[in-house]
């Protein structure tokens, strides 16, 4: 989603822990704007944190910690197909991945940068190669 389709700005709320320690790295890198995820269709509950590059939505982090995170159709598969996020149920534009230690904080700082050089003109191949290569 584009960030003028956001709806009303909002500072993102505080979130568990693990999340919140990657919502304050992610909003700390450069051109990130950082706010309030609302929950769908109602401006009134908040629902976690936004991150976009420009325009561009990176992805979220819900209250429950779980991180959603914008992808193309490949990369997405192959990181499901890897076991390195989680298909998204209601879109086939996101991966998911509980951010609930250490561990998850770094997982979900890489599939934010996955996102974010995509947009920033990284090739998909480049990315996919990237995916495959991973050691887990």
């Amino acid at each position: 989603m584009k960030l003028e389709e956001k709806g009303h700005f909002a500072p993102p709320p505080r979130l568990p822990r693990w999340a919140q320690l990657l919502s304050e790295r992610l909003a700390k890198q450069p051109g990130v704007e950082a706010r309030t995820h609302w929950l769908l269709g109602d401006e009134t509950q908040v629902d976690g944190a936004d991150f976009y590059l420009g325009h561009e939505e990176l992805g979220h982090l819900h209250l429950d910690g779980q991180a959603h995170v914008a992808q193309t159709s490949a990369v997405r598969n192959a990181l499901v197909e890897k076991g390195l996020a989680h298909a998204f149920r209601w879109s086939r534009q996101f991966v998911t991945a509980d951010i609930s230690d250490a561990a998850g904080v770094e997982r979900g700082a890489w599939l934010f940068s996955l996102r974010r050089r995509q947009i920033e003109g990284v090739s998909e191949a480049e990315l996919l190669r990237e995916v495959n290569e991973f050691k887990t």
